[in-house]
């Protein structure tokens, strides 16, 4: 431990990142990108707005992004928030909604970034136990608390919550802020973003890097009544005024807005993933229902670690988590259908061997 750093560096357990590889021609499946890319419209305004504003700061307020995403949603702009990808949305939850008296509530087979900002911000947590078929459920999370995180569809189980069950819970609470993380809704999940309007106690938070193709522009938003993103708003000027720059904001905006580019892409990964769920489970491997853009599965021969080792041989990645209750699982992401097809060959060679 350093004798400069502050008290709680040294307690903290940061989150670990998938693989970022450095070696061409691998397949990428481990870090839930989206294989078919961004939409044109997307990458067009980036190239229109490259020239010399750069030099100006971007509007610290993305009006107009928060104006799209308010259109798409049925909201007001009011009701938005946006932030440098839904992690910094999650984290300036967590300093302004998620920190009370009594104890945050989230599964304990989820999101780690959960327990790393716990940490973080002094937040006590109870992590409240998935089933033995990795189901949340939400009858488990009828006791006092002060607020409650919970993803839909999970992650890293892909499992889905209906929307009548996220609106039982939020009846149930109405006291307790709950946040309903939806990085995947776009996969085959029901968005609670509906309910904005009816619950002053729920924010929605999404992402643009899954389904719209701009994890590397790292743009992430909320939905709420406004004390909600009020309460955000005071969190991330008191932290930094500029979190998207022009291009990002930009990029977002023509993303929302082209519907078609969207709506193909999202249905073209979930055919794909229901095209490698067969696959798998013709070899043999357990695969959880999955609503997200990616799978969880194990087999009975091998270990995740083991499968991951022999996968990465081949030029394949994957993602294992070393972790209680889920260590013989491998996070598959859903890449294109030359990829996929090429990590069933390489699984089928390891279980030959």
């Amino acid at each position: 431990m350093s004798q400069y750093w502050s008290p709680i560096v040294s307690k903290l357990r940061p989150y670990v990142a998938g693989e970022q590889p450095r070696i061409a021609n691998m397949v990428k499946l481990n870090t839930n990108e989206n294989p078919y890319g961004p939409s044109p419209k997307a990458l067009a305004a980036i190239r229109e707005a490259a020239d010399d504003r750069l030099r100006l700061y971007p509007d610290p307020s993305a009006t107009e992004l928060r104006e799209t995403i308010a259109a798409r949603f049925g909201l007001t702009v009011e009701e938005v928030f946006v932030g440098n990808g839904s992690d910094e949305v999650l984290a300036h939850a967590f300093q302004a909604l998620l920190n009370h008296e009594r104890p945050l509530l989230y599964p304990d087979v989820t999101y780690a970034f959960y327990s790393t900002y716990s940490l973080l911000y002094g937040v006590e947590a109870i992590e409240v136990p998935v089933d033995d078929g990795f189901q949340i459920r939400l009858a488990d999370y009828d006791r006092p608390c002060g607020a409650i995180i919970i993803p839909n569809p999970n992650a890293p189980t892909g499992i889905g919550l209906p929307l009548t069950g996220i609106e039982a819970l939020l009846a149930a609470h109405p006291d307790a802020v709950v946040v309903i993380d939806e990085a995947y809704i776009d996969f085959g999940g029901e968005s609670a973003a509906g309910l904005v309007s009816t619950y002053p106690n729920l924010l929605v938070i999404q992402t643009l890097s899954k389904s719209r193709s701009l994890a590397g522009l790292r743009i992430g938003f909320a939905l709420g009544q406004r004390p909600l993103i009020e309460a955000l708003e005071r969190v991330k000027d008191s932290f930094n005024s500029y979190p998207l720059d022009r291009l990002a904001q930009l990029a977002a905006t023509a993303a929302i807005k082209d519907e078609a580019w969207f709506e193909t892409g999202r249905r073209n990964i979930i055919a794909s993933r229901e095209s490698l769920v067969r696959e798998l489970e013709a070899l043999d491997f357990e695969v959880l229902p999955s609503q997200a853009n990616f799978v969880f599965a194990r087999h009975q021969s091998r270990s995740g670690a083991a499968f991951q080792a022999a996968l990465r041989e081949r030029g394949i990645l994957v993602r294992h988590f070393a972790k209680p209750r889920i260590s013989d699982f491998l996070r598959i992401s859903i890449g294109t259908d030359e990829e996929c097809a090429r990590l069933v060959s390489a699984l089928n060679e390891i279980l030959a061997a």
